[in-house]
């Protein structure tokens, strides 16, 4: 089988006059007909290729054409939902002009950069500081301990599962036992090196304008995600959902306990949804009526964004009858290429924006005409 390798220094060459007569803003920001048009095929042995020709920094991979193809055909040709319902006496989370899909989006290395002022980006979880460095100190230790148990190529599933259990629920207990308060999470939020990538807001703008549902999915902490989404977009969007472990404050705003079932690294799957959350708004309430997540569930299809091939288990459970995934690949590109590439139906490498989901969004969010 082919796949199909789309290098950015083709495009600035080749079209840059277009793309300037088009105003778009920069060479990543390139609409999906070129991105799945202006192709090149090439053996799928990534190994052969000459690394010299095809900066593998710069490709998007796409596994199989015609598939990926079939999937945006069959997508855009249910159209708005026939599913959500709007009542007279409510105002329903998604009103009948929402499409037929919905979005579920792995968090960190996804929404997120991989790599931050030079840096590699923190996760979630990882900028949190309680404001007491013994216990930064413990969860530290947890980390250095469970990380590589978590990525072990000889531990079996079943055992490996345990391990996040027990990692998981030792942090919470620290997190609880040290005194965490709501103002140490807004203040590692502030000091952290978190940030969206370049067309996110974009995307979650244009899916809210069309009402189609997203669904956050992260084995981190709700609440820090909810802080990411207020201090570095300053909004919030009715259409988001954020499954993830839910922290509970006393009225002093100090975590006395978690809500829900423990969301860790192997188990972030569909059926955790009934844990899901809307975004609240600035003063910390929900704005308008929300709808179960019954409806949520009948969506039948799926477009489906993460950055680890784990990440294609967060649509388990949903009777779903297409789902196009894409990938983030960031890093180990030449070792890891070959999983993902069979994986996902698009590969997006070296922490690649998301303006090529956004086209993608959209042309999934048109009616098919063909």
């Amino acid at each position: 089988m082919s796949y199909r390798l789309l290098s950015s220094n083709i495009i600035n060459t080749e079209w840059s006059a277009l793309l300037k007569l088009q105003n778009f803003p920069n060479s990543n920001h390139i609409p999906n007909f070129f991105l799945l048009n202006r192709v090149r095929c090439c053996s799928n042995n990534y190994n052969n290729l000459e690394m010299e020709d095809l900066d593998p920094t710069k490709l998007i991979v796409i596994n199989d054409q015609r598939s990926l193809d079939r999937k945006i055909s069959a997508i855009r040709n249910a159209g708005p939902s026939k599913l959500q319902k709007a009542y007279d006496f409510m105002l329903v989370w998604f009103t009948m002009s929402g499409f037929e899909f919905q979005v579920i989006a792995d968090f960190d290395a996804t929404l997120t950069r991989y790599w931050v002022n030079g840096l590699r980006g923190q996760s979630s979880h990882g900028l949190l500081k309680q404001g007491n460095p013994e216990y930064d100190a413990k969860r530290q230790a947890l980390f250095e301990y469970y990380h590589p148990l978590e990525f072990s190529p000889v531990i079996p599933l079943e055992e490996k599962t345990k391990l996040m259990e027990e990692w998981w629920g030792k942090t919470h207990g620290l997190l609880i036992e040290g005194g965490l308060t709501y103002d140490a999470i807004k203040s590692s939020v502030a000091n952290s090196n978190i940030a969206f990538r370049d067309g996110v807001v974009e995307l979650f703008e244009l899916l809210e304008e069309k009402d189609v549902p997203v669904l956050i999915f992260s084995a981190g902490l709700a609440d820090i995600i909810e802080e990411v989404l207020r201090q570095k977009v300053h909004r919030y969007f009715k259409n988001i959902k954020i499954i993830s472990n839910q922290m509970v404050f006393d009225d002093s705003g100090r975590l006395v306990s978690f809500k829900g079932k423990l969301i860790h690294s192997l188990n972030k799957n569909e059926h955790a949804l009934d844990m899901a959350t809307p975004l609240h708004d600035q003063t910390g309430g929900i704005d308008g009526a929300v709808a179960d997540n019954a409806s949520v569930k009948q969506r039948t299809n799926v477009l489906l964004l993460g950055d680890h091939t784990g990440d294609l288990g967060m649509s388990d459970g949903l009777n779903y009858e297409n789902r196009i995934s894409v990938g983030f690949l960031n890093d180990n590109i030449e070792k890891n290429l070959e999983s993902y590439r069979k994986a996902f139906d698009i590969v997006y490498l070296d922490d690649r924006p998301m303006w090529g989901v956004v086209d993608l969004a959209a042309e999934l969010c048109s009616k098919f005409d063909g």
